[in-house]
Parts: C-alpha cells; sequence; structure tokens
C-alpha cells in the first residue's frame, strides 16, 4: 500500500487512497443526547392503545439505532442496527457497527443514513428520529473522529438527493459549529499539541456542548468514526476512482455564437422558384399529353395507395401535379392531386379548380375527405356538397355524424347571411318564434325552393326538411353540439347577436326557421322534435327524482313502475294510442305507450333503466336509458360499425354483426337498443361452457356439436367480424362482462369506452379472443373462423 505525503506551509500528513483499502466500514454509535419527545395529548387520543406503550417518566426509552448506505438517492448496503439495550441512566450504545462494504468499493456521495426506533406495541416500531451524514468532506476525504449529528425528530433517516434529514446544521451563532471545526484543525495537526492545555479546553469544550444542546431543546447522535492506521502510522483517506481527476480542457471564452438568421424558416428561394416554372400555366398545353412510363406508373400507384393523412414530399407532389390530365380518370386520385396544390399561389389555385370539373366524378363517400380542415377552398367545399347531394338518404345518415362535425370548418359568415335571410323571410310572413329560435331546439320543415349553389349547412337542413328520419338526427346531433356553444357563448341580452352566435347555435336556429317556412310534411316533423323534446326533458327530470330517493335500489324500482303505471303521470302523457310518437332511438320505431311492470334499475352507480315501450302493433321496443353518462364515444363506435357491416355485405360477406342503436340526447344522457342477450361470464359461470349454452337453447341431434348449423354460423362469423373490427378500431377494456351472446349464436360487445389503442390493462391482446370462444368453435369451424377473419380484414382495410 502506498503511503504518501501532503506538505502545505501549515502542516505535513500522509495519506492512502480509498482504491487501496479493502477493509469493511466501521462506524462507532456512541449515544444521543437529549430526550426523545413523548406522544401529544391528541396521538393518546387517536389510539389510546399507544399510552401502555410509552415508558414511564422516569425510564428511557429502548432504543434502535439503523443504519443504511445511499448513493444517488438509492440503498446501495442492507441495514445495520445495533443490538437491544435497557439504558437507565443515558442512552448510551457505545456499539461498533461493521457496514457491510469495504472503503474502496465507496461511491464519492456515500451518504450514512441513521434512523433511530422505539417499539410501538406488538411487532411495531415508530421512528424516534432520523440523520444524515456523508461519509466524505467536502475535499474527498473520508471522515474521522467524533461527530454530534442533529437528529430530527419523528422522521426517518432522507436519503435521498435532497436530503431533508441533515446532520450538520447552520451554526445560527453558536459555539458547537465553530469550536466543531477547530478540533478538526487540531486533529489534523494544524494546531500544534500542548498536553496540559489540552486537557483543560477539551474539559471546557464539553461543558459549552451540553449547555448548548439542552438550550437548543433537540436530540444529536454521538458517532465516531475510526481511524486509518497503515504500518502504526494515522493516515488520512482520500477518496479515489480511476480516471475520475482526468483532466479535460475548456474554453473559458465559448468559441460557438449565437446568430440571427432572419432566413432561417423562410423557403428556398431556388425551390420556390422551380415550383412555379413547374406548374407555369404554358405547361398546362404540354402536361395534358403526358403519360407516364412504367418507372412513374408504379411511383404513381404508390402514392395513390397511401393512407388519406400521409403528407406527400415535394418531388412526389410535382410528380403528381405533372401527370394530373393522366390521373384525371382516377377518381380515387383526386383527393392526392388536391393535397399537393399550394393554394397561396393563385395560378395554381385557378389551374386547381378548373381541373377539379375535369376530374372522374368521385364517390360521395369519398368526397367525405374534401370537408375535412384541410380544405377550406369554397369551391372545393362546393364539389364537395355536389357530390353528397346524389347519395342517398340512407347513405347520409351513416355519415352524418361526421358530416356535422364537418361544420367547424365552413365560413360562418356564410352560414350567419342564410341565417339573416331566413329570419327575414319569417318575420315577412308573421309566422311566431319557434323553440329553436330562443336556442333550445329546431322545429319545422323542408324547404321547397333550394338554390343550386349549396354550402353543407344548407345543403344537410335541405336534406334533413325532406326525411323525417334524417331529420330526426340530424336535429339531436346539432343539440349536442348545441351545448357547448351554449356554453361559450355571453347569455346577457344585449349580446344575443347573430354574430356572436356559435356554428352549431346558427345552424340549429336556421334549421328551425326553415321549417317554419315548410309545408305539411315539414310541420309534422317539427311537432314529432317537440314532442321528443319533451319526452327527453320530463325522463331526465323523472329518473334524478328517482336517484335523489334514499331508498334501495328495490324500491326505486317499485315507485319508478308505480309512475310508470299512471297514465296521469307528465310523462305517460308525452305518447298514447290515439297520439304515437316517434322514438329518438329509432324514428322508425313510433311507440304508443310503456309497460311499467317490465322497467328495470340496473345495478351500477350511474344505475340505468331499462325502459320496454309499446309499437302501434302492440309488440315491445326495449331500450336502456342512461344518465349521467356521455353516450357520444358509443354512438361514434356503432356509427363505425354499421359503416363496416354495409361494406363488408356489399362484397356478399356477412358476418352477423349486430350494430346495436346508440343516440346520445345530451352530453350526459342518452338511449341504447337493448339485446336480448348474455354476458359471457354469466353463461360460463352458469352453463359452465359457451357449446352448452348453445346447446341448451338451440340444440340439434344431427351436427357433431350439438348445436343447429345456423346458430354455429352465427357464433363463428359473429365471432370473427367482431375480432377483426375491435382489432381495427383497438377497443380495449374487453372481459367476460361487456362480451355479449344472443340465444341465435350472435356474439356482440358493448362499452367502448377505451378505443384506438387504450386501454386499462397494461399489455392487453392485440385480438380480443380468448380459449373459452375458440373451445365453442370446435377444429372445423375454427379454421372457418379464420377464413371469415382474414377475408373481413382484406375488405375493410382497403
Amino acid at each position: 500500500m502506498n503511503v504518501s505525503d501532503y506538505i502545505t506551509p501549515d502542516y505535513k500528513s500522509q495519506y492512502v487512497l480509498s482504491r487501496d483499502l479493502s477493509s469493511s466500514l466501521l462506524i462507532k454509535v456512541c449515544g444521543l443526547d437529549g430526550s426523545p419527545s413523548r406522544l401529544s395529548t391528541e396521538e393518546l387520543l387517536e389510539n389510546p392503545v399507544r399510552r401502555f406503550n410509552e415508558p414511564d417518566v422516569d425510564q428511557l426509552p429502548e432504543i434502535v439505532v439503523q443504519c443504511q448506505l445511499y448513493s444517488r438517492g438509492k440503498i446501495i448496503t442492507l441495514d445495520t442496527k445495533t443490538r437491544h439495550k435497557a439504558f437507565t441512566k443515558r442512552i448510551t450504545w457505545n456499539e461498533w457497527l461493521r457496514l457491510p462494504i469495504h472503503i474502496c468499493d465507496l461511491p464519492r456521495d456515500t451518504l450514512l443514513v441513521f434512523t433511530l426506533y422505539e417499539m410501538d406495541g406488538p411487532y411495531q416500531v415508530k421512528p424516534v428520529g432520523g440523520t444524515t451524514i456523508s461519509a466524505f468532506g467536502k475535499t474527498g476525504k473520508l471522515r474521522c473522529g467524533n461527530l454530534d449529528l442533529f437528529v430530527w425528530p419523528k422522521v426517518h433517516g432522507d436519503g435521498s438527493a435532497s436530503n431533508s434529514t441533515p446532520g450538520k446544521i447552520r451554526d445560527d451563532g453558536r459555539q458547537m459549529g465553530r469550536l466543531a471545526k477547530l478540533v478538526k484543525r487540531h486533529r489534523s495537526g494544524r494546531i500544534r499539541n500542548v498536553d496540559w492545555l489540552d486537557k483543560l479546553t477539551f474539559r471546557e469544550l464539553e461543558h459549552i456542548n451540553e449547555r448548548e444542546k439542552k438550550e437548543m431543546n433537540s436530540m444529536f447522535l454521538r458517532v465516531e468514526f475510526p481511524p486509518i492506521t497503515v504500518d502504526e502510522k494515522e493516515v488520512t483517506v482520500i477518496y479515489y476512482e480511476e480516471g475520475a481527476d482526468r483532466r479535460v480542457e475548456c474554453l473559458v471564452t465559448p468559441t460557438v455564437v449565437k446568430v440571427f438568421d432572419g432566413e432561417l424558416d423562410k423557403p428556398n428561394v431556388i425551390e420556390r422558384k422551380h415550383h412555379i416554372l413547374a406548374r407555369n400555366v404554358r405547361s398546362g398545353a404540354s402536361d395534358r399529353e403526358l403519360k407516364p412510363n412504367s418507372l412513374a406508373r408504379e411511383q404513381l400507384t404508390v402514392i395513390l395507395a397511401y393512407p388519406p393523412d400521409q403528407p406527400l414530399t415535394s418531388e412526389e407532389q410535382d410528380l403528381v401535379w405533372r401527370y394530373r390530365f393522366y390521373l384525371s380518370q382516377n377518381k380515387r386520385a383526386l383527393i392526392k392531386f388536391l393535397s399537393c396544390v399550394n393554394w397561396h399561389i393563385p395560378a395554381e389555385q385557378v389551374q386547381a379548380e378548373k381541373m377539379l370539373f375535369q376530374w372522374v366524378p368521385a364517390d360521395p363517400g369519398d368526397a367525405l375527405a374534401l370537408l375535412t380542415s384541410r380544405f377550406t377552398n369554397p369551391v372545393i367545399r362546393q364539389y364537395a356538397v355536389d357530390r353528397l347531394a346524389d347519395a342517398s338518404d340512407d347513405d347520409l345518415l351513416l355519415y352524418l355524424l361526421q358530416l356535422i362535425q364537418a361544420l367547424r370548418y365552413e365560413d360562418i359568415l356564410e352560414i350567419r347571411n342564410g341565417l339573416v335571410r331566413i329570419s327575414h323571410a319569417v318575420m315577412s310572413t308573421g309566422r311566431k318564434e319557434s323553440i329553436a329560435d330562443k336556442n333550445t331546439e329546431p322545429i319545422g320543415e323542408g324547404m321547397e325552393m333550394v338554390p343550386r349553389k349549396r354550402d353543407l349547412a344548407t345543403f344537410l337542413i335541405d336534406r334533413s326538411c325532406r326525411n323525417p328520419k334524417l331529420a330526426n338526427y340530424f336535429y339531436w346531433f346539432l343539440k349536442v353540439e348545441c351545448e357547448k356553444d351554449r356554453q361559450t357563448a355571453d347569455p346577457s341580452p344585449e349580446h344575443q347577436d347573430n354574430r356572436l352566435m356559435g356554428t352549431f347555435l346558427v345552424v340549429t336556429k336556421r334549421f328551425s326557421n326553415t321549417l317554419t317556412q315548410g309545408g305539411e310534411i315539414c310541420k309534422s316533423i317539427r311537432t314529432t322534435l317537440s314532442r321528443q323534446l319533451v319526452f327527453v326533458e320530463r325522463l331526465v327530470r323523472l329518473m334524478r327524482d328517482i336517484r335523489k330517493d334514499g331508498a334501495n335500489r328495490k324500491k326505486k324500482t317499485e315507485r319508478l313502475q308505480t309512475i310508470l303505471a299512471n297514465p296521469d303521470s307528465d310523462f305517460c302523457k308525452c305518447f298514447s294510442q290515439d297520439d304515437p310518437l316517434a322514438h329518438p332511438l329509432d324514428p322508425d320505431v313510433v311507440v304508443a305507450g310503456i309497460r311499467a311492470d317490465a322497467t328495470y334499475l340496473f345495478k351500477s352507480a350511474q344505475m340505468p333503466v331499462r325502459l320496454t315501450f309499446v309499437k302501434e302493433d302492440g309488440s315491445d321496443f326495449v331500450t336502456i336509458f342512461k344518465l349521467g353518462d356521455d353516450l357520444r364515444q358509443d354512438q361514434l363506435v356503432l356509427q363505425i360499425i354499421s359503416l363496416m357491416d354495409k361494406l363488408l355485405r356489399q362484397e356478399n360477406l356477412d358476418l352477423k354483426l349486430t350494430p346495436y342503436k346508440v343516440i346520445a340526447t345530451s352530453t350526459d344522457h342518452g338511449f341504447v337498443q337493448f339485446i336480448d342477450s348474455v354476458p359471457l361470464a354469466e353463461i360460463l359461470a352458469n352453463d359452465f361452457s359457451i357449446l352448452n349454452f348453445l346447446r341448451k337453447h338451440a340444440p340439434s341431434k344431427t351436427t357433431a356439436s350439438g348445436v343447429s348449423t345456423e346458430v354455429m354460423e352465427n357464433y363463428v362469423k359473429s365471432c370473427a367480424g367482431y375480432c377483426v373490427v375491435t382489432y381495427l378500431l383497438g377497443v380495449g377494456d374487453r372481459h367476460l362482462e361487456n362480451l355479449l351472446l344472443t340465444k341465435q349464436g350472435n356474439l356482440f360487445h358493448i362499452d367502448f369506452g377505451y378505443i384506438l389503442g387504450r386501454d386499462p390493462k397494461p399489455m392487453p391482446p392485440a385480438m380480443k379472443l380468448n380459449k373459452e370462444m375458440v373451445e365453442a368453435m370446435g377444429e372445423e369451424y375454427f379454421r372457418t373462423f379464420c377464413v371469415q377473419c382474414y377475408s373481413a380484414f382484406l375488405n375493410l382495410r382497403r
């Protein structure tokens, strides 16, 4: 071991490097100065049993000291404790603790963390206090000698980087800190030893320390670091790590300076010039006859296969523009062409608008992309509306939810101008203000004369006024969106100006005024929507009264059934056999009554209610009304599933999907269609397997599975369909309670609170398929299941 000399003008000492010491780290726990605090009155009142664990006034608590080493806020050794000891006059241990680490393995930031514990009941301890001290000093020397560490009461020692329990505290004008530094200098040899004077001085130092500790009324843990000797000579241990003292040259003044570049975010002038020349008006005649070669055709094919939201590079945009006349015969290439147009260049905009009407007409479904926020040009949006005009009302219903959202990107000034024109027309006819004019509801009918050029709002209003079913969903979709507009609008009368109204409020008011000008069909729509609004408001009021009742669920159900059985109740007056009402969930269903005895409150915190309505023909229409739940996401997912089901049926692939109906009548309530089915969890609990459930409800003696062929095919196809659908939508939180099965074998999913990859469980499976579902199929039908999944995925991903 190398012992080196350290010489300064003041003194001379010898030292060794910490990497050369393989001995264990020792520390002596001497004693505790000061008395631990006793339990307060509040603590005794909170737990009176604890007073039996408290020592008597004339007794000292039995305290154990625990020591642990920390580095970078983490524990690096096991804890070491003092032995159990009973104290009489003073709390003194005088015990050496051998920590399970060698001095050569100590990190530079090693922190010794002490925690004092005493018993607090059977098998329980409580912290008396905690304190910490670093193993190495500021200059990298291993500590040596006696130290008085301040103990922070009733807390554990904190080994984190913030260190809330430091053992060394500020001097605050006291002599303890100053005298400790002088003792340290004396021990290191910086102060000359004088035996007779040292004895008197150290005796006086002890008196001063004891007096100040009593004045502070605090606890101090006395510890001792042993001296390190080599060849019977005391040496200083200096921390050393190989490569830690390597010098790195650095510049006092940095050579890199920040320089402002005003052209940094501006477009490249060369690329901009190339863009203008490539799309010059004069090149239009020559581009008309251009035909791509085989390499260009391959590149165009790849570009057209890109997802709709993938941006094109400048080279790809130039390629699409160059062969725009060639691509004009491909209706699916229109979106790519419009995406590569720079609408800020007037000449390029004019060419694109002319090219738009030379293109093969796009399908109504593809035209939806032209109504997003990417395309604000009025000519493009007018073209998209013209293409939607060719769609049937059934097709519009499939996209109506998205078309409502597309109103956000319409020209609000144009929509408001249309409202002003219609309002003047209503005033000139002498009609009274409708409910929707008060920003509560649209009522009315369709216009007979519609101008040839229409924006999206005018188009939707026109089509809705001609079809009661379309008007029903158009109204309820708008009503939910209007709630946000009303929250942001200024309710004061002086600010009720059309210019300050939100988009959806303006569209709703236009719809109301348009219905007011309509004929007999519109009057019927207006009356139906008004009655539906009253119907929903009374149902919400009734359910809130039921929920406020402090009785249990059974009593609440009985009270609700009593109210619904009374034909003179406000809610039952909304419809009757002589005056039926189209249900908001499905306007094709006209209800004339309700079965009170079939009403049922589900076991849930929000307590949804099952309502069984009686249709005109006497059959039942069962729904679930949810109050306190936002059904808009479920409504969106079911709409997408309905669209997928239609696309698959067009390819002659019927996967027996069950896209039940959902409509949100507000942001916190709505209707859900009830499908007679059983959760898989209940099936497995009662029948032990899905196959037993199917055998019980659809037995067959001619099949190997014991289930009728039709029911088994329904089961396999619906499993395949929903596996692919939930995979594409990224549906999460799947368990056996939200997978349902009907007696006819149709399996379907409910509760779509987590979609697009979100899931409350970590690492969820991509395919929602469990072993119980596969076991019910058998080997032969499982092969059919795989083929159906493959076919469905190929058809839907197009």
